[in-house]
């Protein structure tokens, strides 16, 4: 399966780049497409469209905590290594685009203020790199889950 294509075009649907990366790794995940849409809605634009962490950011960390992640909250060592790989996926998203915020990686973007999403037309589509970074996110992950 192509997670990257998969969740750039969830998020030409309309799903939220959180919703947009979860949903991708369904096959994954073992999550339903209304199971993941429903976590991951509050983490778009930003969590709630506050513009703090990349949706597309945070819904790569729930994939990598369902599928790497630690249950044991005395395990210290695999809290460790899940942190460090967590990390390590941020790095990468980083060094692609500069940030992991999203009102950093929207700078240059006209965006209408307030908290309420704005509508999904042709031109919300040409003027933002969201699509791009949720293909991005899924490429990544499929690279530190093989």
């Amino acid at each position: 399966m192509d997670h990257g294509k998969t969740a750039e075009e969830l998020f030409r649907k309309g799903y939220n780049c959180s919703q947009s990366v979860l949903m991708a790794f369904g096959d994954i995940t073992g999550f339903d497409d209304d199971t993941a849409a429903r976590l991951a809605s509050s983490f778009g634009g930003g969590i709630g469209r506050m513009r703090e962490v990349c949706g597309a950011v945070s819904g790569a960390a729930m994939v990598l905590g369902l599928v790497k992640g630690y249950s044991d909250p005395d395990d210290r060592e695999a809290k460790k290594a899940h942190y460090a790989l967590v990390r390590t996926f941020a790095d990468r998203f980083k060094e692609l685009n500069g940030s992991v915020i999203c009102r950093e990686l929207l700078s240059g973007v006209q965006t209408t203020p307030g908290g309420d999403p704005e509508a999904r037309t042709t031109e919300y589509y040409k003027k933002r790199p969201c699509p791009e970074l949720v293909r991005q996110a899924a490429e990544i992950l499929d690279e530190l889950l093989q």
